[in-house]
Parts: C-alpha cells; structure tokens; sequence
C-alpha cells in the first residue's frame, strides 16, 4: 500500500471527524471514522510491534462533558458561561477564511476541550460527573492533568484558565473553586522566558493577542490578577549554611515561601500551573525507582522531587487550592520495566501527537 500523500484529515477548529488506524507492526494505515479514543502506544522492539493502551478515564469522561455542555454548562457562573461562549465563537468560513469572529482564528478545538474539561470539573454539577473519580498523587493538594501534544497551544490554554480562575475570583471573592494569586512553574530558563507573555501587563501578553476577554471591562479587571512565572530551581531548598557563632538553622517553610512567591506570599488559596509537568513527579515510598528508569523517561529525580517537595512547602504555608497540570508526556516512573502504568493517574483530557499530526498542528 503506498503511503498517503497527506496525514491531514481533520480541522484543528473541529472535533476530529475520522482517524488513521495502523495494523500492529505499523506498516498499513487507513482512515476509519469516528474520534480516536483516547491512550497512548507502546512500542515493542523485541517483535517490532506496536499496541494502544486506552486511557479510561478521559473516554469516560469525553461523553460526560458533551452532554453538560449540551446542556449549556449547569453549575457555572455567569462568567464562566460568558468566557466559554465568548471562546466558541469561531465566526463563519467563507470563501476559505474565517469571517466575522472576534479573534482573526478561532481557538484550537484542543484548547476549548481541555479548558471545557477543566472547568466541567470544577464548575459542573454533580449529577454530570457521577462515577468519575479522579485519583490524585499520593500529596494533600488537588492536582488536574490535561495532555496535550508539544505545538497544540498549551501557553494559550494556560492564559485560558488564568483568565477563567481570575474573572471569577476577583468577581466572586466568596467563592472557593477561584484563585486571582497564580503560580506558573516552568521546568527551565528558556521556557520561563517565553511564559512571560501570561503576565497581562506584557506587551505580548496573551490575553489581548487572542482577545480571551469578551469586554474591557473584563480585560480591565484581568490586570488585578497576582501572577508569579518561576523556574522550578526557586523551589530548590537553601543550601545549609556553614556553621557560625550565629548558628542558622534550616530556613523555615514560611520563610521559603516568602522567598519564593515575594508579594505573592500576601495570599492564601493559591492556584499553581505546573508547565511540562512530567518533571513534577511524586515519588511514591513503596516503589523503588532508580535513577537510569527515571532518566529513561526524561525524568530528573532529584529535580523532580525537589519541585513536588517546594510545593508542599507553599501548601503547608498558603494552602494550594488546585494544580493544573500541562505535559505532552505525563508519564512518571512506576518501578517496572513496562512504562504502562507510568502515566499520570490524574489526567482529565487528552490531545495526543497523532490527534495533532491529523489535525495539522505539528
């Protein structure tokens, strides 16, 4: 069979209408209708073949968000119903282009999934997440895993759930399932650089780049927002210092928060975004993981355990209302020599690398 010419069969705007399926030794692809459920292949090198293994919680929750958004998003508030109306406006396609919208494209249909889920989560009303239960990592802070494929916008999606958590916050100041104090952890340098366009005074800034604010007034209020973009090292413990006639002992967990939040500190409640987070990985005491299975993984462990063990600190201190998680790869190390269970228990949505190739994304 010859190779297709082209592997785009689906619009990045639209919920994918038919998917590639392979044989198992990869070597026949054809088009078969429908979305691909959702999972992840692991490849065999021994026989050369490859299987899908499903994630059953985002299938079971794909149908459970369609029928509340059906519904017209039961639970939310009226900003919330307004952000999520105010997303989904594509305009029309006439002529090839989009028309008529109120951005020059629409949001990726990946984008409005993930944050629809998020919010569905948090927002929705019970009787639509009956038998969904969403297991955490062993700490004592909420953490809410969306995977989504490198290219597919998640620096968007962050300044989505920023502007969602925030309007709703500062709106509704009572209210527990918002935060306007928020924490971006990136896992290097290069990466916190380019999340600085989530601070809505950047010239850049996100926020009016895909015009996330159906008003000014809106946009106006998104500037009281308390937002704080870190590399991960901050979270790294000072080093003990050399004994003196002082001697200093271990600085305090108040005192490393302060350090690491500065006028963030002043809040409580704090909602962290944990970008790339595979790298912010819990090391469950029963399971023995050595460094070479981490690493296999691209996993750092002391990195990793540094990152999770700063945050408990901030928890301890400010409490953390609820972490989202964005990673392309949110596998963590289980122990064993099959990556199978290594995923992230706590993943609500899912976009992988072949939903994005066929959507022509990457």
């Amino acid at each position: 069979m010859s190779a297709p010419r082209s592997l785009i069969i689906n619009s990045p705007y639209e919920i994918p209408v038919c998917h590639w399926e392979q044989d198992p030794r990869g070597r026949v692809l054809r088009v078969r209708e429908g979305r691909r459920g959702a999972g992840y292949e692991i490849f065999d090198t021994r026989t050369n073949t490859r299987r899908t293994v499903e994630l059953e919680m985002v299938n079971r929750i794909r149908p459970r968000v369609d029928e509340w958004r059906q519904a017209g998003y039961p639970g939310t508030t009226s900003v919330t119903r307004s952000l999520l109306e105010y997303w989904n406006d594509k305009g029309e396609f006439l002529d090839g282009r989009w028309e008529n919208g109120p951005r020059p494209l629409p949001f990726y249909f990946c984008q409005i999934e993930a944050i629809e889920t998020l919010i569905w989560w948090v927002e929705g009303l019970a009787e639509y997440k009956q038998g969904v239960f969403l297991p955490g990592d062993g700490g004592s802070w909420e953490r809410i895993c969306n995977k989504m494929a490198t290219g597919t916008g998640k620096t968007t999606l962050m300044g989505m759930i920023i502007t969602w958590q925030a309007l709703n916050a500062l709106t509704y100041p009572k209210r527990k399932e918002f935060s306007s104090a928020i924490f971006l952890v990136a896992p290097g340098l290069t990466v916190k650089e380019r999340l600085q366009v989530l601070y809505p005074g950047h010239e850049k800034n996100v926020y009016d780049e895909f015009k996330m604010c159906p008003n000014e007034a809106l946009r106006q209020k998104l500037n009281q927002a308390v937002i704080l973009v870190e590399n991960w090292h901050t979270l790294m413990p000072l080093k003990e210092p050399e004994r003196s006639v002082m001697k200093k002992g271990r600085e305090s967990d108040e005192a490393f928060t302060r350090r690491v939040l500065g006028k963030l500190a002043t809040f409580r409640d704090i909602v962290v975004i944990n970008d790339e987070a595979h790298h912010a990985y819990r090391q469950r005491p029963e399971l023995k993981v050595s460094k070479r299975d981490a690493e296999q993984l691209g996993i750092d462990l002391e990195e990793a355990t540094r990152w999770i063990e700063g945050l408990d600190r901030i928890h301890k201190t400010r409490r953390i209302r609820r972490c989202f998680d964005l990673s392309a790869t949110p596998f963590a190390p289980t122990g064993k020599k099959s990556t199978e269970k290594g995923l992230f228990e706590w993943i609500i949505s899912d976009f992988g690398l072949n939903d994005a190739i066929e959507a022509g994304l990457v």
